[in-house]
């Protein structure tokens, strides 16, 4: 799923933790998707050949992106970061990767 274009009134930004389940990205996406504002997807890894094997240790997901307007209400924005704050402390901080 792709998503929008922001528009300059918006934040985007994406992040990632390179071993972490399809499944917990999913419920990270899904617990985002609950704060007033915020839009979310994942980026699926790509692989560069065909041939490549499977490995068990890194995500099938290369990203998570994150959509929320610039004046986002301050209690949403307090949200948003504690779900990523307590996904990160569970698992392994979150990386955030520039364009």
């Amino acid at each position: 799923m792709r998503s929008q274009l922001p528009t300059a009134n918006t934040i985007k930004t994406h992040v990632t933790c390179p071993q972490l389940p399809l499944t917990v990205y999913r419920e990270v996406a899904a617990h985002l998707r609950q704060v007033v504002g915020v839009k979310t997807g994942l980026i699926v890894r790509s692989s560069d050949s065909g041939s490549e094997k499977f490995d068990y240790t890194q995500s099938q997901i290369a990203a998570l992106w994150l959509e929320y307007p610039q004046n986002i209400d301050n209690q949403q924005k307090k949200r948003l970061d504690e779900i990523l704050d307590y996904y990160g402390q569970r698992y392994r901080p979150w990386e955030t990767i520039t364009d």
